[in-house]
């Protein structure tokens, strides 16, 4: 008997901009159709926290690509990590040193895959706007200065260095998940 192991699913470019709309009552559904229980959502922005057997994570992300793509009609990139994961990331303590306010950002991104490429930390952009201070299993922890550049900006560099296949997340929605 295998047992069960708490997971965090991090869906990429759901409910954005009136986009790939996905209610979270449905993917709560959706995701409690293949096996998994205790299945909740954080936000609006396709964060699901949910139990199942333990599972090979890739395995995991693909039969909920799967899934999903069938329920809803479109494909939904999903990146998992274990709860263990996250909650270690947050006792790391990734942005300690990082004064944060009212135009410092901080983003935790997922990979799916590990890197094609490696660079040397801490890793600025052109502008120097944004920077990205650390990078260990296929989770980068950046920084953005919104005096100096958007959003935006910041994740169009990502998608630059590292493709597609990454989905962003706030830190404080980290914390947020981390907790739940």
């Amino acid at each position: 008997m295998k047992t069960k192991t708490s997971y965090i699913g991090f869906l990429r470019g759901i409910n954005v901009g009136g986009h790939h709309k996905v209610p979270m009552a449905q993917l709560r559904e959706r995701v409690s159709e293949i096996g998994c229980v205790n299945v909740r959502t954080l936000l609006n922005s396709g964060n699901i926290v949910f139990d199942t057997e333990t599972k090979n994570l890739r395995d995991l992300e693909l039969e909920m690509e799967e899934h999903l793509s069938k329920s809803f009609g479109f494909a939904i990139p999903f990146v998992v990590r274990t709860k263990e994961d996250i909650i270690h990331l947050v006792q790391e303590k990734p942005f300690k040193t990082i004064a944060a306010h009212k135009d410092i950002r901080l983003y935790v991104s997922f990979l799916k895959e590990n890197p094609s490429i490696e660079l040397a930390l801490p890793y600025f952009s052109k502008d120097n706007g944004y920077k990205i201070i650390s990078m260990k299993d296929r989770i980068i922890c950046s920084v953005l200065d919104l005096s100096v550049t958007e959003t935006t900006k910041g994740m169009e560099e990502l998608e630059k260095l590292f493709g597609k296949n990454i989905t962003t997340r706030n830190w404080n929605t980290i914390l947020k998940i981390s907790d739940n």
